[in-house]
């Protein structure tokens, strides 16, 4: 009798491997595999691809091309309408500043229990869910003059007069579109901190407790530690935001009385004037732009989360109300 041990399989053509299970199952993963990659790169990586040889020609979207070398991307660095309009960025930068450190403080309270929580969480971040035109069509009629909010102020006592014009007043204009940007992707941050403040151990907080640790102690020492990742994920994409912001000022203003930012103005280059060359320059110089300040901000975050990566909270925690009875103590004697 022969030992099963050695028994040898005979061995199976291409085809007929192809018609196996295991052929089948190689053929399904290859094809959920190359099917996205061709559509990424069809829809994704070749027409990039072509705007960057765009970027060294003067053309338009019909008729003949001519090679400038690198003059479109030097025409970005010297007129005022392509990189200055990268100035208006610091607004929606510092409305992002703002967006942040609303989301993660209402994040910090609905994270426990808070009676009407779940129905809060559902307003906050309903506005995430409109569309970006729609958003902007309301928030058109909402600045009009005489319209919503000139409306409201007026029944907390301010005479119409004396009020500004929200879109047309160069001085305050900036600052009611970021407002717009604020109130729509605050609820988005919002629900991402919520996701991952109520990942923290609970017991890390009963034992913050029992050591004698405040809100704000476990708020530093336990909830932004444990948060970092999420924190640095909504900088980046907030920080990166501002810098691509278009809805907004297109479609309240259409970019006048200085709202246009360098989508705007790209999008007008490319489409108004046809400067096809010229705007596909823009969008690069934007690209590099993007990845430059995603890498500062990932060193930034390095850095600073550098310290508190190993450590444990409740251990902070007990250092500094030990530093805080020694500050006292020196106080004392001093008196």
């Amino acid at each position: 009798m022969a030992n099963p041990a050695t028994i040898t399989k005979p061995k199976r053509s291409f085809p007929e491997w192809l018609r196996s299970r295991d052929g089948q199952k190689v053929l399904v993963m290859l094809a959920f595999m190359i099917v996205p990659l061709v559509l990424l790169f069809v829809f994704t990586y070749l027409p990039f691809g072509q705007m960057f040889g765009f970027s060294f020609y003067n053309m338009k979207y019909v008729g003949a091309r001519k090679f400038v070398g690198l003059k479109n991307y030097a025409k970005v660095f010297s007129r005022k309408d392509c990189f200055g309009a990268l100035k208006l960025s610091l607004y929606y930068m510092l409305g992002s500043v703002v967006q942040l450190a609303i989301a993660l403080y209402l994040a910090t309270i609905l994270s426990f229990k808070v009676k009407g929580g779940n129905l809060f969480k559902g307003f906050m971040f309903f506005p995430f869910l409109i569309n970006g035109i729609a958003i902007g069509f309301i928030f058109k009629f909402f600045y009009t003059r005489g319209f919503v909010f000139d409306t409201v102020l007026q029944w907390c006592g301010f005479e119409l007069d004396n009020l500004p014009y929200w879109l047309r007043d160069q001085r305050i204009n900036n600052f009611s579109l970021v407002g717009t940007s604020v109130w729509r992707y605050f609820g988005q941050n919002m629900v991402l901190f919520i996701g991952a403040i109520m990942s923290v151990d609970s017991e890390l907080y009963e034992a913050a407790t029992l050591d004698g640790a405040n809100r704000f102690q476990q708020f530093r020492y336990i909830i932004l530690p444990s948060i970092k990742t999420i924190i640095t994920l909504n900088v980046i994409l907030s920080i990166t935001g501002s810098l691509s912001a278009f809805e907004p000022p297109y479609v309240i203003t259409d970019g006048a009385n200085g709202t246009g930012t360098y989508f705007v103005v790209m999008h007008q280059i490319a489409h108004t004037q046809q400067k096809v060359g010229l705007a596909s320059a823009m969008a690069i110089v934007l690209l590099i732009i993007i990845l430059i300040v995603t890498g500062l901000q990932k060193l930034f975050f390095r850095y600073v989360f550098k310290s508190g990566e190993d450590e444990d909270p409740r251990a902070a925690i007990r250092r500094e109300k030990k530093l805080a009875r020694l500050s006292a103590k020196k106080g004392g004697a001093a008196v």
